[in-house]
Order: structure tokens, then C-alpha cells, then sequence
């Protein structure tokens, strides 16, 4: 009865317009006032402090500088540039361009919002002038951005992998599969699209063009190489990769594009505190609305409602209605919050039921991802509508078949674990 009641006060807060970690504080204070306890609210502000004091957490305003300075530095361009060497060449290429950026991007940032902002406001004007429907245009750019959350780094798996003491450099290469499966749906998809559709015929050429493209896109195709390689090598931790980038992505702004400058950078550096902050403060809040379930047998009584109706011993039923439940909460809550709350509550559930950690880490990131683009709180939705000027109505109508594709997506990770747990197993993680 507890949590229902908290979970009513929080959805009220939220519909009032509160802010979001202010809101789950209320949660909890409305939770320790229905205990009668109120003595009890000393452990609110210890569990909220110790659930943004955690060391891997460190890795993440890394990731977030290095993304922001790979746009401040043009570096971003020259990948969008190189992405159009290889498949802009095509019919509709710029659609293809716009997926194989995003597998690009996403091996620097981590970050969706970040992915669909960056190439969005480039690509979707671009593709409309080629003749693009707008709502495809930012459809296809919103649904490739998920595939920045699956490719390492990723944000949402060092807060997973934070919170249940799983490898986050495991987490990393468990999910390079899924996401070039994810990537390579959408490719499908895009070609399906132009072969109903009318383009003009892409522009050839030379070459000596492709490899002046080349060498001019080299610098930009080091960042990745640095993150993923040093984590997949052992030489470096995730957050040393994370400050690596950083110092070569700045080497590289000021040095090779020299379109990084001292006040960019200190653009960049507070860009990274602000979103820092945010995900810090939502995280605390979490950790006190989860202390605060598990106080009160939540994750318990939940494992043994599953257990007598039979879905907790069977491992794909079982993923099949945690991400259900994941889906619905993720249409209506930000995402940090969604995964800061279900996940101290389903990983019981997943090692009851034998599931691979590294395996499940990966549902539930994806899972978590694919709320970015559901309507009506999916926040990649909202930045492809403003930065190409595309009708929200429209887009929230037009989305669909992009979530299609990623459930669909998740649906063959969830039956085949072999694909996030094999490439872990062959690197030692």
C-alpha cells in the first residue's frame, strides 16, 4: 500500500510540473510519513548522498565532456563527412548517412539526447531538401540515436552496472552486438523506405576525393577507436578511457580542427556540470525511493506474485513482462529515474531466475533506451521536432514503426543471450 501511495504522490508532482528529483524526495517523505516514522528521515538524506557517492559514477561526466567537445571541436562533422563516403553514395543515402553517424558518434558520447541533437539538426534539414518525409526524417534520426546508449560507452550502463555491481567494461562489450544489430534494423529499414520513394541520384565521387575524405576524417575516427579499443584491450578502465578521450578530443580541437577555442571549452566544461548535475541529483533521489522500497519487502513481495503465477521461473517470460513494465513506466518518466528504480527491483528476479547479469544489463539498458523515443515523455522525441522544425503531433503519430523496429530488436536479444554474453566471454570480461 506504501509504494502505492508514493507512486500516486509522485505522478501528481510530476503532472504539477515539479522537478523531477524534487518529485521522487516527495515520494519519499510521503513514504516515511505513511510509516508513521518520521525518525526515519535520517536515512533519507544518507541515502541520498551515498547514491551519488560511487567511484564508476565518475566515468560519466567524462563521456558527456568528451561528446560535447567532439561538436565544439568539428570533429563531429568530419565523422557525418566520413559516414557520407561510405553510404551516401546510395540511393536515399542520406538516410543510411544518418544511421552509420550515430553507430559512429556512439562510440564516444553515450548519450541518445546527445546523438539526435548533434547529427539532428544537420541531417534532418538535409534529408527533407532530398526529398525525405519530415516525419521519417526525424523519425529515423530519433530511432537511430538508441543505438548511442548500446555501443560503449554508455551512460545508462555505468548507472546499471553502479547500481548491481556488474563489470561496466563487461556491460561495454556485451552490448557492441546489440547495437550494430540495432543500427543494421534500421539500415533495413531505410532501404525498404527508399525503395518506395523517388530520389535524385547521389552525387559520385572520385577517388582522390574519398581518401582526401579519409585523411581529412581521420582525426575524428581516433576517438572511438581509443574508447572502445583501450576498454576492450584491458588497458584502461572505463573512466581512464573516458578522460583519455577527453584529452585527445581537446588535442585534436585545438591542434588539427583548431575550431576548439578556450571559450568553447569552458562551453563544453559547464554543459557537462549542468547535465552532470541533473543526473546526479535524480540518482540521489532514486536511491532513497528504492532504500526505502526494499525496507519495505517491495522487490520481495513482487518476486513472489511472479513466482505464483509462473513467471519467474522461465527466463524469457520472465524479460518479456519485466520489459512490458519497463515500457509502460518508461512512457511516462524519465529515463535515469526509470532505470534507477526497476532496476534494484528486477535483478533479484533475474539472478532468482538464472539470468546472465550481463545479459539482463543489456535488456534493461535497451529497454530504458527505447523510452527515449516513446511518446509522450520520450526525450529524443522533443529535440528531432525542434532542430528540424518537424510537428510534434505528427512525429508522436509517425514514431511508431521506429519503436517497432527497436522492440523488435529486443526481442532477439531477449531469445538469443549468446549475443551479449559471446564477445565477453572471448575478451575475458
Amino acid at each position: 500500500m506504501m509504494a502505492i501511495v508514493m507512486l500516486l504522490s509522485f505522478f501528481i508532482m510530476m503532472i504539477g510540473g515539479i522537478p523531477l528529483f524534487v518529485s521522487l524526495l516527495a515520494a519519499a517523505f510521503v513514504g516515511f510519513a505513511y510509516l508513521g516514522d518520521l525518525s526515519m528521515l535520517r536515512f533519507m538524506v544518507q541515502q541520498f548522498f551515498s547514491g551519488m557517492d560511487v567511484f564508476s559514477l565518475m566515468a560519466i561526466p567524462f563521456f558527456i565532456l568528451a561528446g560535447t567537445l567532439m561538436n565544439s571541436s568539428g570533429l563531429t562533422d568530419r565523422l557525418l563527412e566520413f559516414s557520407h563516403m561510405l553510404v551516401g553514395k546510395v540511393k536515399g543515402g542520406l538516410g543510411y548517412v544518418n544511421v552509420l553517424a550515430s553507430i559512429l558518434f556512439a562510440g564516444v558520447n553515450g548519450s541518445a539526447a546527445a546523438d539526435a541533437s548533434a547529427l539532428g539538426s544537420i541531417l534532418i534539414p538535409a534529408m527533407k531538401k532530398e526529398g525525405f518525409d519530415p516525419v521519417y526524417s526525424a523519425g529515423i534520426t530519433a530511432g537511430s540515436s538508441l543505438v548511442g546508449p548500446i555501443i560503449p560507452p554508455s551512460i545508462f550502463m555505468i548507472l546499471y552496472a553502479t547500481m548491481t555491481n556488474t563489470s561496466i567494461g563487461g556491460l561495454f562489450v556485451a552490448g557492441i552486438i546489440p547495437g550494430l544489430i540495432l543500427g543494421g534494423a534500421f539500415f533495413v529499414m531505410n532501404y525498404l523506405y527508399c525503395r518506395k520513394h523517388s530520389f535524385p541520384p547521389p552525387v559520385r565521387r572520385t577517388e582522390r576525393t574519398r581518401l582526401k575524405t579519409l585523411l581529412h576524417s581521420f582525426s575524428a575516427l581516433i576517438a572511438p577507436v581509443i574508447i572502445i579499443g583501450g576498454i576492450v584491450s584491458g588497458i584502461v578502465t572505463p573512466t581512464e578511457s573516458g578522460a583519455l578521450a577527453i584529452a585527445y578530443v581537446a588535442f585534436a580541437g585545438f591542434f588539427i580542427t583548431r575550431e576548439l577555442n578556450l571559450r568553447s571549452f569552458m562551453t563544453a566544461i559547464f554543459e557537462t556540470a549542468r547535465l552532470t548535475s541533473v543526473i546526479f541529483l535524480i540518482m540521489g533521489a532514486a536511491a532513497v525511493v528504492g532504500w526505502l522500497l526494499k525496507w519495505d519487502r517491495v522487490p520481495q513481495r513482487f518476486a513472489e506474485f511472479l513466482t505464483s503465477i509462473g513467471v519467474a521461473q522461465n527466463p524469457v517470460l520472465l524479460m518479456l513482462v519485466l520489459s512490458g513494465i519497463t515500457f509502460i513506466v518508461g512512457m511516462f518518466m524519465e529515463e535515469v529515474a526509470t532505470l534507477s528504480l526497476l532496476t534494484p527491483i528486477f535483478v533479484p528476479l533475474a539472478k532468482m531466475a538464472g539470468i546472465d547479469p550481463l545479459h539482463f544489463g543489456i535488456v534493461m539498458t535497451l529497454n530504458v533506451t527505447i523510452a527515449l523515443i516513446t511518446p509522450p515523455m520520450g526525450a529524443c522525441i522533443y529535440i528531432v521536432s525542434a532542430v528540424g522544425r518537424v510537428e510534434l503531433g505528427k512525429l508522436f503519430k509517425g514514431i511508431w514503426p521506429f519503436i517497432a523496429i527497436a522492440m523488435a530488436v529486443l526481442l532477439i536479444i531477449i531469445l538469443f543471450p549468446s549475443l551479449t554474453t559471446t564477445l565477453p566471454k572471448l575478451v575475458g570480461l
